[in-house]
């Protein structure tokens, strides 16, 4: 064979030689320490879970207050037109803090007919400022500060008794079952109730 023949055979060898060592070597690259790693944005990054409790097909917010917590649930609407109606937005978006016992459509369904129809005229908004502020305690009482046989002091003026048994579920007055406990907001806690309270005559 030719010196010539073999010099090229050499030279063939060692470009080939330098090819499989370049691409062996760019396959085991590890990224210098203090460079940032791309990241993958392949997948969509998971939602969070909603924070607060479901009450009426919305969470109720711990950074919103009693009534606007409440305009988002549709089991306490009629809650909701009562309070407006008895001009008592304003004092349960106050500062509080307040632990409202909120009665659900439902329970206000259990009183005889016409009787929140009649309620909510304007004749009679005393009566109703009255029913309502019977369901309103100053102070903030979740689940936990709350013992069988607690006596709590209304807005109103007159007193609510709590029963609660050795499961934890609470009552109030022997008659209304709370059925959604510590729903929190920015200035208090909410009970929902599955009956209305009616203050007892003086």
């Amino acid at each position: 064979m030719k010196t010539s023949h073999i010099v090229g055979s050499i030279i063939v060898l060692v470009i080939i030689a330098g090819g499989v060592y370049w691409y062996t070597s760019s396959k085991n690259m590890t990224v210098p320490s203090g460079t940032a790693p791309v990241a993958d944005t392949s997948m969509p990054a998971t939602a969070p879970a909603p924070q607060g409790v479901l009450v009426g097909g919305a969470y109720m917010l711990p950074s919103l207050n009693i009534v606007q917590n409440a305009l988002n649930a549709s089991n306490v609407t009629t809650l909701v037109a009562a309070v407006k109606a008895a001009g008592l937005v304003s004092t349960l978006e106050g500062p509080g803090p307040f632990t409202v016992f909120a009665p659900t459509n439902d329970a206000f369904n259990k009183l005889p007919s016409g009787t929140v129809a009649s309620l909510l005229l304007p004749a009679n908004k005393a009566e109703l400022v009255k029913i309502l502020t019977y369901h309103v305690v100053s102070g903030h009482y979740t689940s936990a500060d709350l013992y069988d046989g607690e006596v709590l002091t209304t807005v109103e003026g007159q007193t609510l008794k709590i029963s609660k048994n050795t499961s934890g579920q609470i009552s109030v007055n022997g008659t209304a079952m709370v059925q959604t406990p510590d729903v929190i907001s920015s200035n208090g806690v909410t009970f929902v109730i599955d009956s209305v309270l009616m203050p007892p005559s003086k």
